[in-house]
């Protein structure tokens, strides 16, 4: 799909969908998403209740793991689990923003994620801080960011070979 194309919905009778399920089907995903990002900065996520799964499952993987191993595997897929979540709101962010019927968002497609990915990465922070579970900290929003322009490097990049493919 051209950079500026933009996702034709149809109906069953061949008539273009309306435009609020062109947007709907653009950009549901996406806020979807953000509501997840939101729902695991609550309490329900906590590194208490993550080690409740991931505790049992490196002792059945690895039956002699130390505790220190234990603890370092259960913070190495903590920062994992955050730098892939935000490589996901990325490329859905990107899928939104490249079919978007806004012109600044297609053309200025990469920045505009950049942006909305590093600005929800430090909003998801500021409302740890009010979870008496969670610990904000600038370092998850690095990571966060980092996850996110690494999609959206890899991003670039595909649709750069793609685009000299043809």
């Amino acid at each position: 799909m051209a950079a500026n194309s933009e996702v034709r919905l149809t109906t069953n009778d061949g008539h273009a969908a309306p435009s609020w399920r062109r947007r709907l089907w653009r950009y549901g995903p996406l806020g979807l998403w953000l509501a997840f990002i939101f729902f695991a900065s609550t309490g329900a996520l906590s590194a208490a209740n993550t080690s409740r799964i991931i505790e049992p499952l490196l002792r059945w993987l690895f039956p002699n793991i130390t505790v220190s191993q234990l603890l370092g595997a259960h913070f190495a897929v903590r920062k994992l689990a955050h730098f892939t979540e935000y490589a996901v709101l990325a490329l859905l962010a990107a899928r939104a923003f490249l079919s978007s019927t806004k012109d600044l968002f297609r053309r200025r497609w990469f920045i505009s994620v950049l942006v909305l990915v590093a600005g929800y990465a430090l909003l998801d922070e500021y409302h740890q801080s009010f979870v008496p579970t969670r610990t904000p900290s600038i370092y998850d929003s690095m990571i966060d960011t980092a996850g996110g322009a690494t999609a959206l490097v890899a991003l670039a990049l595909w649709r750069r070979r793609k685009r000299m493919k043809n």
